[in-house]
């Protein structure tokens, strides 16, 4: 057997954040419970990840949601389900020795035992740091640039020449939305939360636009950027601004609904399309996307944004928050737009 004389130290612990309660609106520091266990044994054909970053999305406060969707809710007790990278510190599984860097699902804990019978749920993928740093691998080679490269291709389908339309412009998502539009040669318009996110997008991102939603109308500002009217929108937040773009789309346009973190806290029901008939109108189509119907084809997207990456014409910017014990506030950023760039929490420094 393979592995670091620290990782089978008695005085070792695995620190982790488990969902306590079910939270109604934001999650609150009582919806969830810290603990610590001894580090697992590893098994014939296991491995020990240790954790390094993980990644804060979205998406997590529906895991927390009892109910049917995508994916099954993280149950209560459970360590909060979460993606991450880390590097594996013990092993007793060939494909997979020590030092390999690996992106999985970790969970919100510092340490993470792979075996025969987690090893699907876990979906580890050996990462290359080399490549780029591993804060990347969380956002442009991880999850979320899956899910902008996949949503805009696939399901958006833009053509060059097209109005290509993002909110959470400045996001993990959006980010990647945008700089693919641009690539393959559509006009892009960012919505954000700030002038400084929109100046980021614009100037360091090279959106055509961004509109301000905390400051300006943003009916009267996609009139004024979308002169010719709006062919994809990628949707990360629904609630009104989805309504706003509804309102000026083009015959045949694609509606991308990848999230709606404007109604995740709601405490009353999720608030619909107003303007939905304005698809009816135009034969436009509004289809959602779940990034991990694309797993089979992540190695694609990533060998084409690291390339483009390489090349000069692709950056990301990443929110990095230090420490487990800081998930809980962490996690909240998303909601209040306080994070700038895709936030990961740093676990550990390698």
């Amino acid at each position: 057997m393979t592995n670091h004389a620290s990782a089978h130290s008695t005085s070792i612990v695995n620190h982790q954040v488990r969902l306590a309660a079910r939270p109604v609106g934001l999650p609150k520091p009582t919806d969830w419970k810290l603990t610590e266990e001894p580090l697992p044994q590893v098994g014939e054909g296991a491995y020990l990840v240790k954790t390094l970053m993980l990644s804060l999305d979205p998406a997590m406060r529906g895991w927390m949601n009892e109910g049917k969707s995508y994916i099954p809710p993280v149950g209560l007790g459970e360590v909060m389900r979460a993606g991450g990278v880390g590097r594996v510190v013990a092993s007793r599984q060939p494909d997979y020795p020590v030092g390999t860097y690996v992106s999985a699902g970790l969970g919100v804990q510092e340490y993470r035992l792979i075996d025969s019978s987690n090893a699907h749920h876990a979906g580890a993928m050996k990462i290359d740091p080399t490549v780029a740093p591993l804060e990347k691998w969380l956002n442009a080679l991880g999850m979320p640039g899956m899910t902008g490269y996949f949503g805009l291709l696939d399901v958006g389908q833009p053509k060059a020449g097209e109005t290509v339309v993002v909110s959470g412009a400045s996001g993990a998502v959006g980010q990647t939305v945008g700089q693919v539009a641009k690539l393959k040669g559509c006009r892009v318009v960012g919505i954000a939360g700030s002038k400084a996110k929109c100046d980021f997008v614009v100037r360091e991102l090279g959106f055509d636009a961004c509109i301000d939603y905390r400051a300006s109308d943003v009916r009267e500002e996609l009139k004024a950027h979308c002169p010719k009217g709006i062919d994809v929108y990628f949707d990360n937040v629904g609630g009104e601004i989805l309504d706003a773009v509804l309102t000026r789309i083009n015959l045949k346009a694609r509606i991308v609904i990848c999230g709606a973190i404007s109604q995740y806290n709601n405490t009353t029901p999720v608030r619909g399309p107003s303007n939905y008939l304005s698809l009816l109108v135009n034969r436009a189509r509004m289809e959602g996307m779940v990034v991990f119907d694309y797993a089979a084809r992540y190695p694609e997207a990533i060998e084409a944004i690291a390339q483009w990456m390489k090349q000069g014409q692709f950056t990301s910017r990443e929110d990095i928050v230090d420490g487990l014990n800081a998930f809980p506030d962490t996690l909240l950023r998303l909601f209040s737009g306080e994070n700038f760039g895709k936030l990961v929490l740093r676990v550990a420094r390698d």
